[in-house]
């Protein structure tokens, strides 16, 4: 699963740094219908995601997470394949559409691993996992970008869905999905509104929602400045393969540091793990805003990666430990979509606010996020504990 999940993640972001010279290869149109229609065939597939991932997910509960596998595996590796014949941005746009209805085989990967593994070793096994996201969405773009040099940028959506199809093909030989006992009870299948009044009447499984939210607009809110940021740094020719240095550092951190926060997560709570990180985010995001010189900017994007490593596989194991395994799915769904609004709207977010008051300010705003969001998942767990205090009373 590690290796399909690196192949999925890998392939989903080979396409990411050329769609704007994609688009340019239609016709003849302005710099700025090229950047308006980037951001809405970028935007289109996570926005789409966000209504579609709790369907998946509820379906998952029910018939099992193998076939929903397969569907969004196969799913994406033929929308990616018809890219490469494109011609038009309307068809560029309705296919990245369409990808987002099918835009789940990460998540739901999770949601099979996490229904297979003891809730005590939850943490570690999903940052495992996870691994293989963060390794395959950071070597995912430069592959991408050398294939496009190299074969053209159609030859590359083909051969990215080729990718993408031999990790669908792996998951239909290679796994075999044990369900248990009270996944394949229909007596316990929970309906839609059942579901929701679960998420809401546990307030810190809601407060761990609203975090993965606030987690993907704060991290997001940078990315599309990165270059611009680093060409204020440097005076080098090289701006490209700076910024994706400066880039990749965050993958390198995370990389280095998710099994190990999940670890720590199964041994002391995934939910005090969360406040650590939330914290040290915080602390490491700040002084990319000071940095005077490159090698400080790549420090601290490093060490900020190390802090957000373990932010995914804490939030699914804490939905883990939380959530009856017949809606584990749908909650997860959810949880997904989530992040894949945070996905739209912190780019947004984050050009707003550096048109208005430089690119340094992002990331000012940003640790101020991170600190609400510790504030917030604190407040959540006084609350709970008082709550839990009072009911053994």
């Amino acid at each position: 699963m590690l290796m399909a999940n690196f192949l999925v993640a890998a392939s989903a972001t080979m396409v990411l740094p050329f769609l704007s010279l994609y688009i340019e290869t239609f016709g003849t149109y302005s710099h700025e219908y090229v950047q308006r229609w980037s951001g809405f065939v970028f935007g289109v597939t996570f926005l789409t995601a966000f209504f579609i991932s709790p369907l998946w997910g509820r379906i998952g509960d029910r018939f099992g997470y193998k076939p929903i596998l397969l569907i969004t595996g196969y799913g994406i590796a033929t929308s990616i394949f018809l890219m490469g014949f494109m011609d038009s941005v309307w068809g560029l746009f309705v296919l990245r559409m369409i990808m987002g209805a099918v835009t789940g085989f990460i998540p739901t990967s999770m949601a099979l691993i996490s229904s297979q593994t003891p809730k005590e070793e939850a943490g570690r096994t999903l940052g495992t996992l996870q691994m293989g996201t963060v390794s395959g969405g950071l070597f995912g773009p430069v592959i991408g970008g050398l294939l496009a040099d190299n074969v053209g940028f159609s030859y590359t959506f083909i051969l990215t869905s080729i990718a993408i199809a031999i990790a669908a093909t792996v998951v239909l030989l290679g796994i075999d999905e044990q369900r248990s006992k009270e996944q394949r009870n229909q007596r316990n299948k929970y309906s839609s509104i059942e579901v929701l009044q679960h998420i809401f009447s546990h307030k810190l499984l809601v407060t761990v929602l609203l975090l993965s939210f606030l987690i993907q607009v704060a991290n997001f809110s940078i990315q599309p400045l990165l270059a611009l940021y680093v060409d204020e740094l440097t005076s080098s020719a090289n701006l490209a393969f700076l910024a994706g240095i400066a880039f990749s550092a965050t993958g390198f951190g995370n990389l280095l540091a998710t099994r190990r926060w999940g670890q720590l997560g199964d041994e002391i709570g995934y939910e005090k793990v969360l406040s650590i990180l939330l914290v040290l985010a915080s602390i490491f995001i700040v002084p990319q805003a000071l940095a005077v010189e490159l090698w400080q900017l790549v420090l601290f994007r490093f060490l900020f990666g190390i802090a957000i490593g373990g932010m995914i596989p804490c939030v699914t194991a804490y939905i883990r430990q939380e959530a009856p395994l017949s809606m584990q799915g749908e909650v997860l769904g959810y949880n997904q979509s989530f992040r894949f609004l945070g996905n739209v709207v912190g780019p947004a977010f984050g050009g707003i606010v550096s048109g208005y008051i430089g690119i340094s300010s992002v990331f000012y705003i940003t640790g101020a996020l991170f600190l609400g969001a510790f504030g917030l998942l604190w407040w959540s767990m006084r609350h709970s504990e008082t709550t839990s205090h009072v009911k053994n009373y």
